[in-house]
């Protein structure tokens, strides 16, 4: 028997729902297109993919004559395509009732336009837990991807991973085949026929011997350097014809491979994603004591030995690290029961579509590629769930004030609603408001995102480097780059939230922030009682909040002789871009992006183009205004990067003795 090895070759693309379109057509133009090209020059090229839904929408809507390759590709039998979560859910993260339906869709959707039914399934960021078996299952889904890592870490042996094993949930069946994390290192980074090379290498005596490769299509063009490595250079057409000229590599498909070739054996895996992902999700300090652990066993020469013992956190630790991808996650629940609970002739296709869209994983992480850090992305998630829960109401009515511990950290939140504006109220010590959302807009205004330390800061701090070494190019794991120049204040965490109205107290030029131990609901009203300092120098304080309409008023009452100032946080669609602006006194001072400091003003106003709506604050009494932007530091694919999250206005006034102050907040069409 001559010795072979079946290459296994697919490709996952995605792009974020809610991405910009100028990112959406770089990315084709850059990557799908010269991808699609290259491979249908040679029928013979066996690969898999799977492309997220919102994606492929996208690319047949602007892209169809570069889609009919896809399609003749797939009637030729060259592609084999893959299932997942229509909206790109990480399914461990949705109830089973959501995942059996986006699975159901993106299955659907491959049918309908390829005459595919997909037998396998891709995991959103291989996010394994057992507990996803049977939807996959029910939803007629034979094998999925997951990292050789997974294996290792369920203490199988790297000579077994060169096929796919089998394991159950509940009595139900699903294949698993190991992606190498040596090819994913390898592809498209070292030249090609050193990959061909490797693949070679695993070769053997065996009719069954696989090399699994199963990894970003975006790393063929749209990381740093490699559309030039790729395509310009060759890379792929050098890859693809080593392949197909190579005596000792099959390329096959997934489905023709798994019904030929026998199961290695049962595993049971733990939870888990790729390696990477395990260090991404542990807080700043967690972090680094993994990435000491790691530098240790490298230093000591264990690391490739003992790396499945060297485990970090899992995705779910996501939601603890940020409350305010925890936020969304826990309205998204809320909402998805609201959804279920309706009788079956009121779940219309259009509710469920908005659900899929509100569990889009991108907004609710981070790491070199998720994105919480990018603010479209996260409004993306709050367009669906306002517009979702916009339409619930019209079904299922609820009351205009209510609390609960929505989020599960132990503190029941407040909710004040009208027909136009929801607001909610968080009453720790700061008691500020973490959402307000405007219904016929579909913006949450409070979708912000505190400056946290993480991890990879230390490497901002040391300034650019990179770890490659030898011939190719590095992947963006190694590089270190710089969109941007960062600075030591840049890098500095929020010690409080980021929310709308957080009270400082000043006197004797001695800051105290407002804490508030206190609240009662009072009618369609929320009074917050607190106070700054202790003892009897302590400054009382209350605040009140309601809505009604399109307004949200904010009363502030200090007992004290000092300055009373608090502090929001408005996020806008045009946060640093030229279609946001202030309004002062019928003037245009400037944008959104730029800082200013107006005294004794009583009203600004702040317009937003691109949403078609302005903010009215106004006060009763006159007020030191300090506008500016809020940044935060965060690093992609592409190198670090300041974001604008929000536009920070701060309030001032002199209070004396009983000092009153009331705050409207107006949201406003723009003419």
């Amino acid at each position: 028997m001559s010795q072979t090895v079946s290459l296994l070759f697919g490709v996952h693309a995605h792009q974020p729902v809610g991405n910009f379109p100028e990112v959406m057509e770089d990315a084709h133009q850059r990557c799908y297109k010269p991808f699609f090209e290259t491979v249908h020059r040679y029928p013979d090229f066996r690969f898999a993919l799977h492309a997220s839904g919102w994606l492929l929408e996208w690319l047949f809507t602007h892209h169809p004559e570069d889609m009919a390759l896809l399609v003749e590709m797939a009637a030729r039998g060259q592609v084999e395509f893959f299932g997942a979560g229509d909206m790109e859910p990480v399914l461990a993260a949705i109830p089973n009732r959501d995942r059996l339906s986006q699975l159901a869709a993106m299955s659907d959707r491959i049918e309908q336009i390829f005459g595919q039914r997909p037998r396998g399934a891709w995991l959103t960021e291989r996010v394994w837990e057992a507990t996803v078996v049977p939807a996959l299952v029910d939803s007629g889904i034979e094998y999925v991807m997951v990292d050789d890592y997974h294996f290792l870490c369920a203490g199988v042996e790297k000579e077994k991973l060169n096929g796919y094993h089998t394991t159950e949930e509940e009595g139900r069946r699903l294949d698993l085949f190991p992606i190498s994390e040596a090819l994913r290192h390898r592809l498209p980074f070292t030249p090609a026929q050193e990959a061909i090379a490797f693949i070679e290498a695993q070769a053997n005596d065996s009719t069954h011997a696989a090399a699994i490769y199963f990894d970003d299509i975006e790393k063929f063009g749209i990381w740093p350097e490699t559309h030039q490595w790729v395509y310009q250079q060759g890379w792929l057409t050098q890859f693809i014809e080593g392949v197909l000229n190579s005596s000792l590599i099959q390329s096959r498909h997934f489905r023709d491979y798994h019904a030929a070739s026998p199961t290695r054996g049962v595993v049971y895996l733990p939870n888990v994603s790729y390696s990477e992902m395990g260090e991404w999700t542990l807080p700043a300090p967690a972090a680094e004591r993994y990435a000491e652990l790691v530098r240790a066993a490298q230093h000591e020469g264990v690391l490739e030995r003992d790396r499945q013992f060297i485990r970090g956190g899992i995705w779910k630790n996501f939601l603890t690290r940020y409350p305010e991808a925890n936020w969304m996650h826990k309205r998204m629940l809320g909402l998805s029961a609201r959804l279920a609970s309706l009788p079956a002739d009121q779940i219309r296709q259009d509710l469920v579509e908005l659900l899929h869209e509100a569990q889009a994983n991108d907004a609710y992480w981070h790491g070199l590629f998720g994105g919480i850090y990018l603010p479209h992305l996260r409004r993306a998630v709050w367009r669906a769930l306002i517009s979702l829960e916009r339409r619930l109401d019209g079904l299922q009515t609820r009351p205009a004030q209510f609390s609960g511990d929505i989020d599960m950290d132990g503190i029941d939140e407040v909710f004040l609603s009208s027909l136009s504006l929801q607001a909610v109220l968080r009453p720790d010590k700061d008691a500020s408001l973490i959402e307000l959302s405007s219904y016929p807009l579909a913006q949450n205004f409070a979708d912000t995102l505190k400056r946290y330390t993480e991890h990879y800061h230390a490497k901002a701090r040391a300034g650019a480097s990179s770890n490659h070494q030898g011939e190719g190019i590095a992947s963006a794991h190694d590089a270190v780059r710089f969109k941007h120049e960062i600075k030591p204040d840049d890098l500095r965490p929020d010690t409080r939230s980021r929310g709308w109205f957080a009270e400082t107290w000043t006197d004797f030029d001695a800051k105290r922030p407002v804490e508030y131990s206190s609240t009662v609901v009072q009618g369609g009203a929320v009074l917050c009682i607190g106070q700054a300092g202790e003892g009897k120098e302590a400054t009382r304080v209350a605040k009140i909040y309601s809505v009604q309409d399109n307004r949200l008023t904010v009363a502030l009452k200090a007992v004290g002789n000092g300055r009373l100032s608090t502090r929001l946080n408005i996020a806008l669609p045009s946060c640093d871009g030229p279609a946001g602006r202030y309004v002062v006194n019928g003037e245009i001072p400037g944008g959104f992006g730029q800082t200013f400091t107006w005294n004794e003003l009583k009203a600004v106003t702040l317009e937003d183009h691109y949403l078609g709506a302005a903010i009215k604050l106004e006060t009763n009494r006159p007020a030191r205004i300090r506008a500016q932007p809020h940044f935060t530091v965060s690093q992609s694919e592409a190198g670090f990067e300041k974001i604008m999250q929000a536009v920070e206005l701060t309030l001032t006034w002199q209070a004396e003795d009983a000092t009153e102050v009331q705050v409207r907040v107006d949201i406003v069409p723009l003419r």
